[in-house]
Protein backbone atom coordinates (compact mmCIF):
# COMPACT_ATOMS: atom_id res chain seq x y z
CA UNK A 1 0.00 0.00 0.00
CA UNK A 2 3.01 2.38 0.70
CA UNK A 3 4.62 1.72 -2.72
CA UNK A 4 1.32 2.09 -4.46
CA UNK A 5 0.69 5.39 -2.50
CA UNK A 6 4.24 6.83 -3.41
CA UNK A 7 3.97 5.91 -7.04
CA UNK A 8 0.65 7.51 -7.91
CA UNK A 9 1.52 10.61 -6.20
CA UNK A 10 5.11 10.34 -8.31
CA UNK A 11 2.73 9.57 -11.12
CA UNK A 12 0.68 12.97 -10.45
CA UNK A 13 3.81 15.11 -9.54
CA UNK A 14 5.29 13.47 -12.94
CA UNK A 15 2.32 14.61 -14.84
CA UNK A 16 2.23 18.33 -13.37
CA UNK A 17 5.41 18.38 -14.37
CA UNK A 18 5.00 17.64 -17.76
CA UNK A 19 1.96 19.66 -18.30
CA UNK A 20 4.21 22.49 -16.73
CA UNK A 21 7.02 21.72 -18.99
CA UNK A 22 5.01 21.83 -22.29
CA UNK A 23 3.38 25.18 -21.45
CA UNK A 24 6.25 26.91 -20.53
CA UNK A 25 8.33 25.38 -23.65
CA UNK A 26 4.62 26.91 -25.70
CA UNK A 27 5.53 30.42 -23.71
CA UNK A 28 8.86 29.93 -25.05
CA UNK A 29 7.39 28.80 -28.59
CA UNK A 30 5.30 31.91 -28.66
CA UNK A 31 8.11 34.70 -27.66
CA UNK A 32 9.94 33.40 -30.31
CA UNK A 33 7.74 33.54 -32.63
CA UNK A 34 6.59 36.76 -31.93
CA UNK A 35 10.17 37.99 -32.04
CA UNK A 36 10.91 36.62 -35.33
CA UNK A 37 8.14 37.72 -36.81
CA UNK A 38 8.89 41.29 -35.72
CA UNK A 39 12.09 40.95 -37.19
CA UNK A 40 10.81 39.99 -40.16
CA UNK A 41 8.57 42.94 -40.43
CA UNK A 42 11.33 45.51 -39.75
CA UNK A 43 12.55 47.02 -42.71
CA UNK A 44 16.69 47.93 -42.15
CA UNK A 45 17.85 50.92 -44.10
CA UNK A 46 21.79 51.66 -44.22
CA UNK A 47 23.03 54.68 -44.28
CA UNK A 48 26.33 54.79 -45.99
CA UNK A 49 28.45 57.53 -45.82
CA UNK A 50 30.70 60.28 -44.49
CA UNK A 51 30.63 62.71 -41.63
CA UNK A 52 27.15 64.55 -42.80
CA UNK A 53 25.85 60.81 -42.68
CA UNK A 54 27.98 59.95 -39.17
CA UNK A 55 26.15 63.05 -37.31
CA UNK A 56 29.96 64.67 -36.42
CA UNK A 57 29.64 67.43 -33.72
CA UNK A 58 26.23 66.43 -32.77
CA UNK A 59 24.74 64.72 -29.45
CA UNK A 60 23.95 60.96 -30.71
CA UNK A 61 20.11 61.64 -31.18
CA UNK A 62 20.39 64.55 -33.27
CA UNK A 63 22.32 63.25 -36.00
CA UNK A 64 20.92 62.47 -39.23
CA UNK A 65 20.15 58.77 -38.67
CA UNK A 66 18.59 59.00 -35.42
CA UNK A 67 16.64 62.26 -36.85
CA UNK A 68 15.52 60.63 -40.06
CA UNK A 69 14.52 57.28 -38.68
CA UNK A 70 12.17 59.68 -35.84
CA UNK A 71 10.85 60.91 -39.14
CA UNK A 72 9.90 57.71 -40.59
CA UNK A 73 8.47 56.87 -37.68
CA UNK A 74 6.40 59.92 -37.19
CA UNK A 75 5.23 59.17 -41.03
CA UNK A 76 3.63 55.82 -40.87
CA UNK A 77 7.02 53.73 -41.03
CA UNK A 78 7.07 52.42 -37.55
CA UNK A 79 8.77 49.54 -38.64
CA UNK A 80 11.81 51.24 -40.02
CA UNK A 81 15.49 50.71 -38.56
CA UNK A 82 18.07 53.05 -40.06
CA UNK A 83 21.88 52.12 -39.02
CA UNK A 84 24.35 54.37 -39.15
CA UNK A 85 27.65 53.31 -41.37
CA UNK A 86 28.54 57.26 -41.69
CA UNK A 87 32.56 57.40 -41.45
CA UNK A 88 34.09 61.03 -40.57
CA UNK A 89 36.42 61.26 -43.78
CA UNK A 90 35.81 58.56 -45.66
CA UNK A 91 35.76 59.25 -49.77
CA UNK A 92 34.22 56.72 -52.66
CA UNK A 93 37.29 55.04 -52.28
CA UNK A 94 36.90 54.44 -48.92
CA UNK A 95 33.61 53.41 -49.17
CA UNK A 96 33.88 50.96 -51.88
CA UNK A 97 36.72 49.37 -49.89
CA UNK A 98 33.99 49.22 -47.09
CA UNK A 99 30.75 48.25 -48.69
CA UNK A 100 30.91 44.71 -48.83
CA UNK A 101 31.34 44.22 -45.36
CA UNK A 102 28.97 46.53 -44.30
CA UNK A 103 25.89 44.78 -46.25
CA UNK A 104 24.62 42.10 -43.45
CA UNK A 105 21.98 39.99 -43.95
CA UNK A 106 19.06 42.01 -42.32
CA UNK A 107 19.76 44.90 -44.26
CA UNK A 108 17.24 45.65 -47.68
CA UNK A 109 17.96 49.50 -48.57
CA UNK A 110 20.82 51.65 -48.63
CA UNK A 111 21.34 55.73 -48.93
CA UNK A 112 24.66 56.34 -50.24
CA UNK A 113 26.01 59.55 -49.62
CA UNK A 114 29.34 59.94 -50.42
CA UNK A 115 31.55 61.92 -52.50
CA UNK A 116 32.17 65.19 -50.57
CA UNK A 117 35.60 64.43 -49.00
CA UNK A 118 36.39 63.37 -52.28
CA UNK A 119 35.86 66.84 -53.87
CA UNK A 120 37.61 68.76 -50.55
CA UNK A 121 40.56 67.17 -51.59
CA UNK A 122 40.32 67.75 -55.39
CA UNK A 123 40.46 64.07 -56.51
CA UNK A 124 38.99 64.38 -60.11
CA UNK A 125 35.19 63.57 -60.66
CA UNK A 126 35.80 60.26 -62.97
CA UNK A 127 37.46 58.66 -60.33
CA UNK A 128 35.01 59.14 -57.95
CA UNK A 129 32.57 58.39 -60.69
CA UNK A 130 33.99 54.81 -61.03
CA UNK A 131 34.23 54.08 -57.23
CA UNK A 132 30.70 55.23 -56.98
CA UNK A 133 29.68 53.02 -59.95
CA UNK A 134 31.27 50.26 -58.07
CA UNK A 135 29.44 50.46 -54.69
CA UNK A 136 26.11 50.86 -56.72
CA UNK A 137 26.88 47.79 -58.82
CA UNK A 138 27.45 45.61 -55.76
CA UNK A 139 24.12 46.59 -54.20
CA UNK A 140 22.23 46.16 -57.65
CA UNK A 141 23.87 42.76 -57.82
CA UNK A 142 22.24 42.22 -54.11
CA UNK A 143 19.10 43.12 -55.34
CA UNK A 144 18.84 46.12 -52.81
CA UNK A 145 16.81 49.32 -53.55
CA UNK A 146 19.17 52.35 -53.56
CA UNK A 147 18.83 56.21 -52.63
CA UNK A 148 22.18 58.13 -54.38
CA UNK A 149 22.74 61.52 -52.34
CA UNK A 150 24.39 64.28 -54.39
CA UNK A 151 26.72 67.13 -53.10
CA UNK A 152 27.17 69.32 -55.88
CA UNK A 153 30.75 70.98 -55.99
CA UNK A 154 31.56 74.60 -55.32
CA UNK A 155 33.05 76.61 -58.55
CA UNK A 156 36.67 76.99 -57.00
CA UNK A 157 37.99 74.25 -59.20
CA UNK A 158 36.84 75.50 -62.20
CA UNK A 159 34.01 75.12 -64.33
CA UNK A 160 35.71 71.74 -65.90
CA UNK A 161 35.48 70.15 -62.42
CA UNK A 162 32.04 71.08 -61.16
CA UNK A 163 30.29 70.25 -64.42
CA UNK A 164 31.99 66.27 -64.20
CA UNK A 165 31.79 65.87 -60.85
CA UNK A 166 28.00 67.30 -60.31
CA UNK A 167 27.11 64.95 -63.18
CA UNK A 168 28.70 61.55 -62.34
CA UNK A 169 25.59 61.55 -59.51
CA UNK A 170 22.86 61.42 -62.27
CA UNK A 171 24.64 59.09 -64.46
CA UNK A 172 25.67 56.48 -61.89
CA UNK A 173 21.71 56.59 -60.57
CA UNK A 174 21.02 56.45 -64.27
CA UNK A 175 22.73 53.28 -65.50
CA UNK A 176 21.35 51.53 -62.25
CA UNK A 177 18.31 52.58 -61.97
CA UNK A 178 18.85 53.74 -58.46
CA UNK A 179 16.68 57.06 -57.16
CA UNK A 180 18.63 60.55 -56.89
CA UNK A 181 18.61 62.94 -54.34
CA UNK A 182 20.60 65.79 -56.15
CA UNK A 183 21.52 67.70 -52.96
CA UNK A 184 22.13 66.70 -49.03
CA UNK A 185 21.76 70.05 -48.24
CA UNK A 186 18.29 70.59 -50.48
CA UNK A 187 16.15 70.55 -47.48
CA UNK A 188 17.70 74.15 -46.86
CA UNK A 189 16.01 75.97 -49.41
CA UNK A 190 18.50 78.78 -49.79
CA UNK A 191 20.97 77.12 -51.19
CA UNK A 192 22.52 80.45 -53.14
CA UNK A 193 22.40 82.34 -49.54
CA UNK A 194 25.07 81.79 -47.86
CA UNK A 195 23.92 84.16 -44.86
CA UNK A 196 21.25 82.43 -44.65
CA UNK A 197 22.73 78.85 -44.65
CA UNK A 198 25.15 79.57 -41.83
CA UNK A 199 22.06 79.29 -39.32
CA UNK A 200 21.68 75.48 -40.02
CA UNK A 201 25.40 74.59 -40.22
CA UNK A 202 27.85 74.44 -37.21
CA UNK A 203 30.73 76.43 -36.38
CA UNK A 204 33.13 74.67 -38.82
CA UNK A 205 30.16 76.38 -41.95
CA UNK A 206 30.92 72.32 -42.63
CA UNK A 207 28.43 70.28 -41.19
CA UNK A 208 24.47 70.81 -40.20
CA UNK A 209 23.42 71.78 -36.53
CA UNK A 210 20.73 70.11 -34.95
CA UNK A 211 18.04 72.18 -36.55
CA UNK A 212 19.72 71.75 -40.12
CA UNK A 213 19.34 68.11 -39.98
CA UNK A 214 15.66 68.47 -38.61
CA UNK A 215 15.32 70.18 -42.46
CA UNK A 216 17.31 67.84 -44.11
CA UNK A 217 15.71 64.63 -43.23
CA UNK A 218 12.31 66.77 -43.80
CA UNK A 219 13.18 67.19 -46.90
CA UNK A 220 14.29 63.89 -48.04
CA UNK A 221 12.36 61.80 -45.49
CA UNK A 222 9.57 61.38 -48.89
CA UNK A 223 12.19 60.13 -50.91
CA UNK A 224 13.56 57.59 -48.43
CA UNK A 225 9.53 56.16 -48.36
CA UNK A 226 9.83 56.02 -52.12
CA UNK A 227 13.18 54.08 -51.72
CA UNK A 228 11.36 51.15 -49.18
CA UNK A 229 8.24 51.34 -51.25
CA UNK A 230 8.00 47.84 -52.60
CA UNK A 231 8.77 46.88 -49.55
CA UNK A 232 5.80 48.28 -48.21
CA UNK A 233 4.43 44.68 -47.39
CA UNK A 234 6.44 44.34 -44.67
CA UNK A 235 5.34 47.99 -42.97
Amino acid sequence: MFNTFILKNYSMAYRVFVRTHKLLLAAILAILTTQSAQAEDTITIVAFGDSLTRGYGLPQDQGFVPQLQAWLHANGAENITVLNAGLSGDTTAGGLARIDWTLTDEVDAVIVALGGNDMLRGIYPTSSQENLDGIVALLTKRGLPVMLVGLPAPTNFGPEFKETFDAMYEVVATKYDALLYPYFFEGFGVAQDANALRQYLQNDATHPNAEGVLLIVAHMGPMVLELISDLGEHL
